[in-house]
C-alpha cells in the first residue's frame, strides 16, 4: 500500500471513530485535507503526510513535572484507583498513557500498542525517535506503555502519566516525547515538591517547561501545582512558600499563569493546630475543584482546540510559510544571478586571455586556425555554437544547485505548518525557473481554498457556540412567549 492510500484509510478509521464519538467533528478531517493538499502542492507536507495526524482527536491531560512531586499519587487519587505506583524515588521510568477499558477490567500494553496505532496520537513516534537517537527507535517500549482501566473519569478522554523529569538517561528522546505530548495536550498538569524548598533545584523542569510554556501561544493550558504542601502546616508558612515558588517561576519566565496547591489526604499528617489545619484543607480544596473543572472541560476544549488549529494551520501557510519561502526564493535567485554573472566574465575573460597567448588574434581580428573549418561546415558551426551552451548551462545548474544548498540550510525543517526546506528544494529543482516570482503550487486557487478553510472554521466555531449561548436571546424570548399563550 502506497503511503497515500495508507493515510487515506487512516483518516477514513479517524472519521468513522468521530461518528460514534464526536460527530461534529467528522466533516473538519475532510477540511484538513483539504489543507493537505495545498501544503503537498507546496512542498510543506510529503506525500502520504497529513495535518490531521499532527493533533490529538482525543482530549489529552497530560501530568508532568519531577520525581516524587506526588504525579502518580494525584492521579491514582483522581481515578479513585491504585493505578500508578508511587514513591519518593524514581518508580516508572515511561511514559504511561491511561486510557478507558471498556470491558471492565485493567491491563498493562506495550509501548508497540501506542507507537502502532493511527488511532492514537503516538503513532510511529518510534520514528521520531530514531531522528533524535539513533538506534532507540526500536526501543519505543523502553519510553512507553498504555494502560487501560475502567474509570468513568476517563471515558472519552486520554491522561498521561509522565517520568519524572531530571532524568538524564536516554535525554534526548524524553525531551522529543515531552515536546510531543505537550504540543497535542489540551491540559498540561506541572507538578511541583514542596517538600524542597529550593526550587532552585529544579531548574532543569523550569527552564523546559516553564520558559517553553511562555513561548506557546496556549500558554493558558498550564497549570502549575506545587503538592505536597501539607507539609509546611506545622510552621503555619503555606503563604511564604508559595511565594518563593512563584517568585522562583516568575524568574524562570512565567509571565502569567495558573498556580495551585493541592495535598493527599492519605499520605498527609494534619497539623495540630485545628484551625491551621481547616484553612490548608480550604485552600486545597478549592485549588482542586478548580483543576478538576478545567479537567473536565478538556472535551469542549478540544473541538475548539482542533477547529481553531484548523484555521490557525491555514494563516500560518499564508502569512508564514509562503512569505518565508518566496524570501528564500528571491535571495536564491538574487545570489545564482550573481554567480552566474561572476562565473560567465571569469570564462570570458579567461577564454580572451587563452585566445591572446595561443597567438589567434591579427590585431584587432579574431582569427584562431578552425575558423575555416567551421565557416565551411554548418554542422561545424552548430557544434561550436552547442557546446559552449551546453557547457553553461550545465555551470548555471551546478551554480543554482549550491546556492540552494546553502540557502536551504538557514530554514527550518520542523515547523507546525511543515517542512519550509523541503518546499524550497522543490522550488529550486529543475524543472522550475530561476526566474518564477511565485512559490510552485502558490496561485488564486490555493489561495481560495485556504480562505474557504477559514470560512469552514468560522462556521465550526458558530455551530459551537450556538450549543451554549444565544446572544440575541430571540429562541428563548419566544419560548416565553409560547409559554405565556
Amino acid at each position: 500500500m502506497t503511503p497515500v492510500k495508507r493515510m487515506d484509510e487512516r483518516l477514513k478509521r479517524l472519521q468513522e471513530h468521530l461518528k460514534r464519538e464526536s460527530p461534529v467533528l467528522v466533516d473538519v478531517v475532510n477540511k484538513f485535507r483539504g489543507l493537505d493538499r495545498v501544503a503537498i502542492k507546496l512542498g510543506l507536507l510529503g506525500d502520504g503526510d497529513s495535518y490531521a495526524t499532527q493533533i490529538s482527536w482525543w482530549p489529552m491531560i497530560a501530568v508532568m513535572g519531577t520525581f516524587s512531586a506526588g504525579k502518580s499519587s494525584f492521579i491514582n487519587s483522581y481515578l479513585g484507583m491504585d493505578l500508578q505506583r508511587t514513591g519518593n524515588q524514581a518508580v516508572d521510568d515511561k511514559f504511561t498513557v491511561i486510557t478507558f477499558s471498556p470491558d471492565g477490567s485493567t491491563r498493562t500494553l506495550p509501548g508497540l500498542a501506542l507507537d502502532g496505532d493511527p488511532r492514537f496520537p503516538f503513532y510511529q513516534i518510534s520514528e521520531e525517535i530514531e531522528r533524535v537517537t539513533a538506534g532507540e527507535g526500536a526501543k519505543i517500549d523502553n519510553y512507553l506503555q498504555m494502560k487501560v482501566t475502567p474509570s468513568e473519569i476517563l471515558r472519552g478522554r486520554i491522561l498521561i502519566d509522565s517520568p519524572g523529569f531530571d532524568a538524564d538517561e536516554q535525554r534526548k528522546s524524553t525531551l522529543r516525547i515531552t515536546d510531543h505530548i505537550i504540543q497535542l495536550s489540551d491540559l498540561v498538569l506541572v507538578f511541583f515538591d514542596a517538600r524542597h524548598p529550593e526550587p532552585g533545584a529544579m531548574q532543569d523542569t523550569l527552564e523546559h517547561l516553564v520558559k517553553g510554556a511562555q513561548r506557546r501561544s496556549d500558554s493558558s493550558k498550564f497549570l502549575f501545582i506545587l503538592n505536597q504542601i501539607d507539609t509546611s502546616a506545622r510552621e503555619d508558612n503555606l503563604e511564604d512558600i508559595v511565594s518563593s515558588w512563584q517568585k522562583s517561576l516568575v524568574q524562570a519566565g512565567m509571565s502569567a499563569g495558573n498556580f495551585y496547591v493541592l495535598f493527599n489526604d492519605r499520605l498527609a499528617i494534619p497539623a495540630t493546630d485545628e484551625a491551621v489545619w481547616a484553612r490548608y484543607i480550604a485552600k486545597r480544596d478549592a485549588d482542586f475543584k478548580r483543576i478538576d473543572t478545567r479537567i473536565r472541560d478538556v472535551n469542549t476544549d478540544r473541538v475548539y482546540r482542533i477547529t481553531g488549529s484548523m484555521e490557525s494551520l491555514a494563516n500560518q501557510i499564508e502569512q508564514q510559510a509562503v512569505p518565508h519561502l518566496s524570501a528564500a526564493l528571491k535571495r536564491w535567485r538574487k545570489d545564482t544571478l550573481i554567480w552566474d554573472a561572476i562565473a560567465f566574465s571569469g570564462i570570458v575573460v579567461g577564454a580572451g586571455l587563452l585566445s591572446v597567448w595561443l597567438g589567434w588574434w591579427a590585431g584587432l581580428r579574431f582569427n584562431p586556425p578552425w575558423l575555416e573549418l567551421v565557416q565551411s561546415s554548418p554542422i561545424a558551426q552548430g557544434i561550436a555554437i552547442a557546446v559552449p551552451v551546453l557547457l553553461l548551462l550545465v555551470l548555471h545548474f551546478w551554480i543554482r544547485a549550491k546556492v540552494a544548498a546553502y540557502v536551504g540550510k538557514t530554514l527550518p525543517q520542523k515547523e507546525s505548518f511543515g517542512n519550509l526546506r523541503q518546499a524550497f528544494r522543490r522550488n529550486t529543482r529543475f524543472p522550475h525557473l530561476l526566474l518564477s516570482t511565485s512559490p510552485a503550487g502558490w496561485n488564486p486557487l490555493t489561495r481560495s481554498r485556504l480562505s474557504e478553510v477559514r470560512d469552514s472554521a468560522d462556521r465550526f466555531v458558530q455551530s459551537l457556540n450556538d450549543r451554549f449561548t444565544n446572544p440575541s436571546g430571540q429562541e428563548q424570548a419566544e419560548t416565553e412567549a409560547n409559554k405565556k399563550a
